[in-house]
């Protein structure tokens, strides 16, 4: 009978790391309804078999488990009552089990599937629970009878899958492949199957899974948080029934932990990146359009087919979500508002999972009977490998060789012998086999944490936490070499072959580099023998990162901190990643992108802070690799505020952004962080085939990573409008200086903003006043006619904006580059009627006209590649913004401090020119009137020049009767005299003017 997939939802116990920068919580939990609420206080709710808070609401036991303190609270007991020990008594009765958890990196998957500490999770009861039923079935129990169990332990990595309990090396760096049995479904070829009799042996064997799991990430540059793990339990029951007939009954038990789900196309991410996110993880982008087409199957649409073959994890995960399994989903969930379109992509992912069903059936037959059939489909197999009737299908002669095929038949032959033997000999035999194998592992572990208690070594720091500490190199005494051919063996990226030497004399332990090898102490780069101290950070390389661990000196400051020694008491604590790599920042001089607030401030200033921290490390590792493969490219950090890519105020705040920059065609490219990485990881990709001695490791250059093309349009600067001169009917006719990011100056582009009356004449030296427009018509054009002084980088320039309430830019048509192009552009637009709500955007607005360019390829610079300097301050930019830009009045980064100095000296300028052409027409009339001998000159002769003078000498007359607002308008001149009007206006332009120097 098919029943759905039962769904939970669960927000972990409370990390201060996530709740920084004074996050709030979005999400409210009641009984099986979890609610999430925007900023905006949209809410969205959904229902599911179960929501489990367990964010807070908890107090710590004395042994450090976390026990319910108020009845929301939901522990690690609860979890496993309601969704480990259905699967338990599932897998007692002969169904396969899957239990699958998914969510974004850091939101408490292994949380709720392993623990940590006393805060076991589902796996590790369930194991231990298992194992408890099997002591207690085997008192009772019949000679014959038998329980058999055994792990096996896999990595997704893009798309390649790694046997975690293979160490050899050969072995371990094999992507094994992906086969389908006509019944039983996919299965990974050749994956290795450990018998245990115990879960400390299921715990060892995970363990030593998970340290694989830590040397690959490390030695690969990989992020396990990109990676799936499948740890697989398969539970055998051999005994016999009511009328003595031997009987084998199966279950097995897949426990998924899914990769992390950020920046992943489930949910409608468009353009570069959702193409990146599907190159980056198409195993989960492939699991939610399986959800979704099995949702849509389950609604009663039969004729959608599900892409189960697109992706390793679909197939694997096929019985689990649509076949022959009892499957559970845990949701794990972030309650801080800075995740809220994460979370609120899960909740929708696990809302979809729940329509799912599957038909679960009992895996039980007798024996004889399993065996007889195993030895008819070999007979039919071979029988067909002998007739050279190797059965080819439509899809395999695509994808597969006639040769590959009959491997692929052999090594079924070869699976069912292997389980033919293990049914025909007795599990006391199979079991004794690798109990030997178990115990030494179990005792090599517990030998290593007692040589840790006396002898000085280093232990890994990871960003997973659950992959720290799992690597330990000791320091016995004398000396020894770590590098790719050291006793210490370390490989991946800026890993020399001698790459550093460890000294231990007389429990005196120093490190020293070996030439110009990379080692970094406590953040700072080392070139000589160094002593090291207890909980000192050493950093190998790029990615090799260790706390080194002194039992003497531990002990010492144990003692001290006993009799009141605060300052040794706070070195106790191990360091952990973040601190760490918080560390290599600072002193590397990056956090001087922040100028003078480095060490504090609000809450954007911590958030670029940690952004800073995190990429320093991501930009050092590019750097590296495009060296190592003689990439010509070089990668620097920056700040770019919200105006410096375009934004309009309040709409976002200062951003850390990559530079990009060419070293052979002199290109420079600017990307969002989310974009460097997804392309760093297709970076990972290519240095990994390099490393490897791939043939074909470089890639088509308009796939090479490392690349942007020569002519993707780049953003050179803006310029900002200000409306308000409009609101008064006046002409804006100026050169508007254009400003990048850094705010430096860019040149200047000629841009008018000119009302116009009925006919769309022109208007000039006309004034209204704002209520005098408002219910009336409005005619006005803008124009983009020249650039001046721009860069002569570019072959082709073009301007785009976004005028009042346009969701789409108005683009002008692309010109070729040079100093001074010709936009030629104009745009008419009327305004039916003038609302006050418009006539507030006139007064208080501006327009944001960006110019962009495609730059012109240089060719190559030089014959050699420019080195990449190897400084520890490699990452940060040179010359890049100060903190001024932090400190500008609209509270946003970059640099506003210099585009507000461009802008005034911009407007000094201007009124200096119109003050000295003032002087001049008046120099003149008097000079005139000298002449005449008059005594006396015109009033309305120097009202004229008075008025005229304004607009740099422009003697146009307005229409006198049409005031450029339909016919039911005010006149344009109401209001005054010529000199009053002329008054009028140079207020409203200076006014203007203070505003736009604001806010550039």
């Amino acid at each position: 009978m098919a029943e759905n997939i039962k769904v939970a939802v669960r927000v972990r116990p409370f990390d201060d790391r996530e709740m920084s920068h004074n996050s709030k919580m979005v999400i409210q939990m009641k009984g099986n309804q979890t609610t999430i609420t925007s900023t905006s206080g949209k809410k969205n709710s959904f229902a599911f078999d179960y929501s489990y808070w367990s964010h807070d609401g908890y107090r710590v036991t004395p042994d450090g488990y976390y026990e319910p303190e108020s009845p929301v609270y939901a522990d690690q007991k609860r979890v496993f009552e309601d969704l480990g020990r259905g699967m338990l008594n599932n897998a007692w009765k002969g169904f396969n089990c899957s239990l699958f958890a998914y969510g974004q990196t850091g939101s408490g998957k292994s949380y709720s599937i392993i623990g940590y500490g006393p805060n076991k999770g589902i796996v590790p009861i369930t194991c231990e629970q298992l194992f408890a039923g099997i002591e207690d079935k085997r008192a009772g129990a019949a000679k014959d009878d038998e329980w058999q169990v055994s792990v096996s332990m896999i990595e997704i990595y893009n798309e390649k899958v790694r046997d975690l309990l293979v160490t050899t090396k050969t072995r371990n760096k094999e992507s094994l492949k992906i086969r389908q049995h006509q019944t039983k479904g996919f299965y990974v070829e050749g994956l290795s199957s450990s018998p245990v009799s115990s879960y400390a042996q299921i715990e060892a064997k995970i363990a030593e899974g998970s340290k694989n799991r830590s040397v690959a990430a490390t030695n690969m540059n990989a992020t396990s948080s990109r990676a799936h793990t499948i740890v697989a339990i398969n539970f055998v029951q051999k005994n016999s029934n009511e009328s003595g007939q031997k009987m084998t009954k199966s279950s097995l038990m897949n426990l998924v932990d899914l990769a992390g789900s950020e920046r992943v196309g489930l949910t409608g991410a468009e353009g570069e990146r959702m193409k990146e996110g599907a190159a980056i993880n198409l195993s989960l982008s492939t699991l939610g359009n399986c959800i979704s087409a099995l949702a849509d199957q389950a609604a009663g649409n039969t004729r959608v087919k599900v892409p189960f073959r697109d992706s390793v994890l679909t197939k694997l995960l096929q019985n689990a979500l649509g076949g022959n399994s009892k499957t559970v989903m845990i949701a794990a969930l972030s309650p801080a508002d800075i995740n809220y379109e994460e979370t609120l992509s899960t909740l929708r992912f696990a809302d979809r999972a729940k329509s799912i069903k599957t038909k679960a059936v009992v895996n039980e037959s007798p024996t004889d009977k399993l065996i007889r059939e195993l030895r008819e489909e070999n007979a039919r197999l071979l029988k067909l490998l002998k007739s050279g009737g190797v059965p080819i299908t439509g899809d395999d002669s695509n994808s597969e060789s006639k040769e590959e095929k009959e491997r692929e038949l052999n090594e079924l032959i070869k699976k069912n012998a292997e389980e033919m033997e293990a049914m025909e000999r007795t599990w006391a035999e199979r079991l004794a086999q690798a109990q030997a194998d178990a115990n030494k592992q179990i005792k090599d572990q517990e030998e290593q944490r007692e040589r840790k208690k006396n002898v000085p070594h280093l232990w890994n720091l990871n960003a997973d936490a659950a992959l720290s500490g799992l690597i330990v190199h000791f320091c016995d005494p004398g000396s020894c070499t770590v590098g790719r051919e050291g006793q210490v063996q370390l490989t991946g990226l800026s890993i020399q072959p001698r790459h550093a030497v460890l000294r231990n004399t007389k429990g005196k332990v120093t490190v020293t580099p070996v030439e110009n090898a990379k080692v970094y102490i406590n953040g700072k780069a080392v070139a000589m023998e160094t002593e090291l101290h207890h909980n000192d950070r050493v950093l190998f390389g790029n990615n090799h990162l260790y706390v080194f661990h002194h039992p003497v000196d531990y002990a010492k400051m144990v003692k001290s901190a006993g009799k009141g020694d605060n300052k040794n008491a706070d070195k106790l604590a191990p360091p952990n990643f973040e601190d760490a790599q918080a560390e290599l920042a600072a002193n590397s001089g990056i956090m001087g992108l922040l100028g003078d607030s480095k060490g504090g401030g609000n809450d954007d200033l911590m958030k670029l802070k940690d952004d800073l921290v995190k990429l320093f490390p991501e930009v050092q590792e590019a750097n590296a690799m495009a060296q190592e493969m003689q990439r010509p490219v070089k990668f620097e950090l920056l700040l770019m505020s919200a105006q410096g890519r375009g934004l309009r105020e309040g709409e976002g705040q200062t951003e850390v952004y990559i530079r990009l920059i060419n070293l052979e065609n002199n290109t420079e490219f600017l990307w969002p962080k989310d974009k460097f990485l997804d392309r760093k990881f297709l970076m990972r990709d290519v240095y990994n085939s390099f490393m490897d001695g791939e043939a074909d490791w470089k890639p088509p250059e308009h796939e090479d990573p490392f690349l942007e093309p020569a002519d993707t349009p780049v953003l050179i600067g803006t310029s900002l409008i200000y409306l308000e001169s409009l609101a008064h009917l006046i002409e804006i006719s100026q050169a508007f200086g254009v400003t990048n990011y850094k705010g430096d100056d860019q040149g200047k582009l000629e841009i008018e903003i000119l009302p116009c009356d009925e006919e769309w004449n022109e208007l000039t030296n006309s004034f209204a006043e704002p209520e005098s427009l408002i219910a009336n018509p409005l005619k006005f054009k803008i124009k983009v006619l020249t650039g001046k002084g721009l860069p002569k980088r570019f072959a082709a320039l073009f301007c785009r904006y976004k005028y009042y309430l346009d969701d789409d830019y108005t683009t002008t048509e692309e010109v070729p580059g040079g100093s001074d192009p010709q936009f030629n552009f104009e745009k008419t637009y009327t305004v039916a009627t003038v609302t006050q709500q418009f006539m507030n955007y006139l007064q208080n607005s501006y327009i944001i006209v960006e110019l962009w360019g495609r730059q012109r390829d240089s060719g190559r610079i030089g014959g050699k590649i420019a080195q990449i300097a190897e400084s520890p301050n490699d990452g940060a930019v040179k010359g890049g913004p100060s903190r001024e830009g932090l400190d500008s009045t609209d509270g946003e980064g970059g640099s506003g401090g210099t585009r507000k100095l461009l802008a005034e000296l911009d407007t000094v300028t201007k009124e200096k020119e119109r003050a000295e052409l003032k002087v001049k027409q008046l120099q003149s009339l008097l000079n005139e009137a000298r002449k005449k001998g008059d005594e006396k000159i015109d009033v309305d002769a120097l009202d004229n020049t008075l008025s005229a003078t304004l607009n740099g000498g422009d003697q146009k007359k307005p229409p006198e009767d049409k005031a450029g607002a339909g016919s039911k308008a005010p006149a344009a001149n109401a209001g005054g005299s010529s000199a009053v009007i002329q008054q009028k206006r140079e207020d409203v332009m200076s006014k203007t003017v203070s505003k736009a120097c604001v806010l550039q």
